[in-house]
């Protein structure tokens, strides 16, 4: 038996919660997978994981081998990865995730750039609205908008994202006069879920905040769907402000109510603590970081 093999596949079913998924990760076969835990368990003498109603999870024995094995584990990988590399290259997967807004204007560019510099790295980019595990889904390195709550996670904070009331100008030439938050009440609000708290839009001008209760003509979770109906001339949008820097500048949209902001936005680059990052994740993170940062509208 190649014990350390064994650990691994173990180690992939404890996150995954299946052997499926955990010999998907692995790239080899279910059946493959389930001989090495058969192997592993008859050369630990115990029982390591048992059949739950919709997941595989560790015994006790089990979940201490877990514990003793996955970060050594790791960081063995990551030593070997970089001998192989001879600290040169920079290669291998980059499993990345990232929200939908920042990351179609953003994110994919950042990601391109970094494969122009190490053109061996393959990136899976997955973008979506909602916070991942990143051990069970085999997540690399996720960017977070809000302040994240896992403690386990190493967090780098990158900046505030402003948020901003914008619309086209042929909208505005029709609308009623939009010159204070009261205003709004007059005019059609396109909102994203993260715009509102409670029903209310807090607008802020410089330290002083101000809730102003509206009924939004479109709520939506899409940038995209936000972006189309603003250049559509559908009404007034919260968005931020790196979603739509390019129109501003060239006039497509304009800014409404330009002494107030929306409250911002945080974000963060997280990955997962017990793993020894490998060459490419540091590498990535490193390149991320300051390209993040001078993205228009990240303060």
């Amino acid at each position: 038996m190649d014990l350390a093999a064994a650990l691994r596949a173990f180690i992939r079913i404890v996150e995954r919660g299946s052997m499926t998924a955990a010999a998907a990760d692995l790239g080899v076969s279910q059946p493959a997978v389930s001989k090495m835990l058969r192997n592993l368990e008859a050369h630990a003498g115990a029982r390591l994981l048992e059949r739950g109603p919709r997941a595989l999870r560790p015994t006790a024995r089990g979940l201490a081998l877990y514990e003793a094995a996955g970060g050594p584990l790791a960081a063995i990988d990551a030593a070997l990865e970089s001998l192989r590399d001879d600290g040169a290259a920079i290669a291998g997967e980059l499993r990345l995730h990232g929200p939908s807004c920042i990351g179609e204007r953003h994110l994919f560019r950042i990601a391109m750039a970094f494969q122009d510099a190490h053109p061996s790295v393959a990136v899976a980019l997955s973008l979506e609205n909602r916070p991942v595990d990143l051990i069970f889904e085999n997540i690399d390195l996720a960017l977070r908008m809000g302040r994240p709550r896992e403690q386990s996670l190493i967090q780098k904070r990158i900046g505030f994202s402003r948020r901003i009331l914008v619309a086209a100008p042929a909208y505005l030439a029709r609308a009623a006069p939009l010159r204070t938050p009261a205003d709004l009440a007059a005019h059609d609000l396109l909102v994203t879920d993260a715009s509102l708290r409670n029903g209310a839009l807090r607008l802020r001008k410089g330290d002083n905040t101000e809730d102003i209760a509206v009924r939004p003509k479109l709520t939506t979770n899409s940038a995209q769907v936000l972006i189309e109906a603003l250049r559509a001339g559908r009404g007034v949008a919260t968005t931020q402000l790196l979603l739509v820097a390019e129109e501003l500048r060239s006039g497509a949209l304009i800014q409404a109510l330009p002494d107030h902001e929306i409250e911002p936005s945080e974000f963060f680059l997280v990955y997962p603590s017990q793993k020894f990052l490998r060459p490419a994740v540091r590498a990535f993170v490193d390149f991320a970081t300051p390209a993040l940062r001078r993205i228009e509208g990240i303060f």
